[in-house]
């Protein structure tokens, strides 16, 4: 017998509800083939078999709560050996089976389990649940071979490549260009070994049909028990929220999330239709393309949109001398460089700056949750990167703790992952304030919209000479507009004005950071 146990569930999480099980007492069941769902308070995790069998016993049922490495069903490998599992799918055997007389069931999926290795979704980051097939890079019948990358996912904030878990052919295509896929979900399947057999050509017509099955089956699919009972407390209806666990399954997340944001789901529905697109001439309209917003796209948009709705937004303007900085700058720079192996730039400046401020002036660096501020006695400085996907915003951690070096080099770094599409979910979570630097595009004054939860995020701009009158004199000065944006709900005027003072000033005088002045 095998034991199936709860995972671990991540940091500071020790137990979970039973939301589903996939399999009954009885079933046969292959080797990573998915048994129940469990749900916590953050994530859902599907947990796998972890030997091929058949399964014996339940022990813990829907809706039961578990603590982590509690018992959850057993495995009898032994039943397994005379009993072959069945294909899940039982409606593609009738499309597999093309070479024109009827294949038993036993000979349909026995091939597969043999010689062939399922494609999965690698995880995908905390709190996040789905994604979406943005493009596969090899086509079914196409050879690969081990860690080759086989195609790209798009989650709401970052891009993830999968690469292919073994050597061998590409036999078939779960989930086709735009799918939406749950994290341990299936991607495809390679026939492992150069010579595996011919791959069936029947991947898309598979993947239509998993995709058409939400919307067809819904009416049978059971919601999470915890997400029935917490909609029937509050009169929730299930036709008003879209799921997200498997096949279109309400999890409580979903209920959480259409509580947490009642006011959208009233009054935007009804705004939407209320200003239709403008009529197009035909002439027009033959010339104009159609292209569907990317997931990161959507969700910068949802973001932003929910920044201006949810807070107080104000923004409050300065202007900064940055002869100082320039003058320390390259003064330094050329043995900075050499002693750190990275340049130095303005972003350390503008960090250490925010830092200081954000110690004399904390509500700036401060959350609210519900009715509580939360403040940090730590700075996670959020730094805006404008990459050919979209804006992102990763995250130097403990900012405030580092020297100049170790600034620029992390900025340096993130810059390139973000460029590149490599960042991590880590990469881009626990931000308490953010710096926008429009500057670098030539952006000589703007608004910078909030980074939710955050209470502030500092913008910057072009430098540019312009004539300043110093002791009487009339002089050019390297000038710069600094614009803060905060949640007027948390911070007042007064103190976003000294927020903003204190930067001018560490910046037009950078011995002030090191005297911690």
């Amino acid at each position: 017998m095998t034991d199936i146990r709860v995972p671990t569930l991540g940091e500071s999480v020790t137990e979970a509800t039973v939301a589903t099980w996939f399999k009954k007492a009885g079933d046969a069941v292959a080797v990573d083939e998915m048994l129940c769902e469990l749900e916590t308070d953050k994530v859902t995790v599907e947990v796998p078999a972890t030997a091929a069998g058949v399964l014996a016993e339940i022990v813990a049922k829907e809706g039961d709560t578990v603590g982590v490495d509690a018992l959850l069903a057993t495995i009898d490998e032994k039943a397994g050996a005379a009993r072959p599992a069945k294909a899940e799918k039982p409606a593609a055997k009738a499309e597999e089976a093309t070479p024109g007389k009827a294949a038993p069931e036993g000979a349909e999926s026995a091939p597969a389990n043999e010689s062939s290795i399922e494609i999965a979704v690698p995880a995908l980051g905390e709190s996040v649940t789905e994604a979406t097939v943005s493009t596969w890079f090899k086509q079914v019948g196409d050879a690969v071979v081990q860690d080759e990358m086989l195609c790209e996912l798009e989650t709401d904030k970052v891009s993830v490549e999968v690469p292919s878990p073994a050597s061998g052919t590409l036999e078939e295509i779960f989930a086709a260009d735009g799918a939406t896929v749950e994290a341990g979900g299936k991607l495809g399947r390679i026939r492992g070994g150069a010579g595996g057999s011919a791959a069936p050509q029947k991947a898309r017509p598979v993947a239509a049909e998993k995709a058409a099955e939400p919307a067809t089956a819904r009416a049978d699919v059971e919601d999470a028990p915890s997400a029935k009972k917490l909609m029937a407390e509050k009169g929730i209806e299930p036709g008003q929220l879209a799921g997200t666990g498997r096949d279109g399954r309400i999890m409580k997340e979903d209920v959480l999330r259409a509580m947490a944001a009642p006011a959208p789901s009233v009054s935007s529905e009804p705004a939407a239709p209320a200003i239709p697109r403008a009529p197009v001439p035909a002439e027009d309209a033959a010339r104009e393309e159609r292209v569907k917003m990317t997931r990161l796209r959507q969700t910068i948009a949802r973001r932003l949109k929910e920044a201006q709705n949810t807070a107080a937004m104000l923004t409050t303007y300065n202007e900064v001398d940055m002869t100082g900085v320039m003058g320390l700058r390259n003064e330094y720079k050329d043995l900075f460089e050499k002693k750190h192996g990275v340049k130095l730039g303005f972003m350390s400046f503008f960090t250490k700056a925010c830092c200081h401020a954000l110690k004399e002036v904390p509500e700036v660096n401060a959350e609210i949750d519900g009715t509580e501020v939360v403040y940090k006695n730590f700075v996670h400085m959020g730094i805006a990167v404008g990459t050919p996907t979209g804006l992102v915003v990763p995250v130097v951690r403990d900012a405030d703790q580092m020297s100049f070096a170790a600034i620029e080099k992390k900025i340096n770094e993130l810059g390139i992952r973000a460029r590149d599409g490599k960042l991590s979910m880590a990469d881009m979570q626990g931000g308490t304030f953010t710096i926008s630097n429009g500057g670098v595009y030539g952006s000589l004054m703007s608004s910078p919209i909030l980074n939710p939860p955050q209470s502030g995020i500092l913008g910057m701009h072009k430098i540019q000479e312009r004539p300043m009158v110093v002791k009487g004199q009339i002089v050019a000065r390297p000038m710069m507009y600094l614009a803060l944006s905060y949640d007027h709900r948390i911070v007042d005027g007064k103190g976003a004005v000294t927020f903003l003072v204190r930067v001018k000033e560490a910046l037009e005088d950078p011995r002030r950071l090191l005297m911690d002045l």
